[in-house]
């Protein structure tokens, strides 16, 4: 979770609290053992609305749709993006990546597969940047390097 000392920050662009927004969502279900769905997510934005400082206005309404059409893809296809990071993390198996690493990376590697106007290196260096910001500098390389070999090796012909 962020401190006090971030939410000082100017606000996100929408897709950069869409992913903030799956990717929490999504550790909290895990953690909860919740199937990710519609009504779990009602509460968890109503639960993170001080947190993230969200009013009723444009950038919140666009970044709970993006939040949404990312953790629905994680959801649809966990098993396929959860095979793609371990193929990639030598010698991690997920259980010993932290929850909150493992669901930065299915964010992004669930972008890199469902949503074809978002460059790669776009969803990798969000997912640097959010893990910078909730996990830690250690955890941004690691996801970054993941991430790239993903880019490099699964998505070599669809450069983007």
């Amino acid at each position: 979770m962020r401190d006090a000392a971030d939410h000082e920050a100017p606000a996100p662009h929408s897709k950069r609290l869409g992913r903030e927004l799956a990717m929490e969502f999504l550790f909290s279900c895990e953690l909860k053992r919740e199937v990710p769905g519609a009504a779990a997510f009602d509460v968890f934005m109503e639960s993170v609305k001080d947190e993230f400082k969200l009013a009723d206005n444009r950038l919140t309404r666009r970044a709970r749709e993006y939040a949404v059409k990312l953790y629905e893809a994680v959801a649809l296809d966990q098993r396929r993006i959860d095979g793609i990071i371990v193929k990639y993390c030598h010698n991690w198996d997920m259980d010993r990546i932290s929850p909150v690493d493992r669901n930065i990376m299915r964010v992004a590697v669930a972008e890199m597969l469902a949503f074809p106007e978002v460059p790669h290196v776009v969803s990798i260096d969000e997912a640097v940047e959010i893990a910078r910001d909730f996990s830690g500098a250690e955890a941004g390389n690691f996801i970054n390097g993941v991430l790239n070999s993903i880019k490099n090796r699964e998505f070599a012909e669809e450069p983007r």
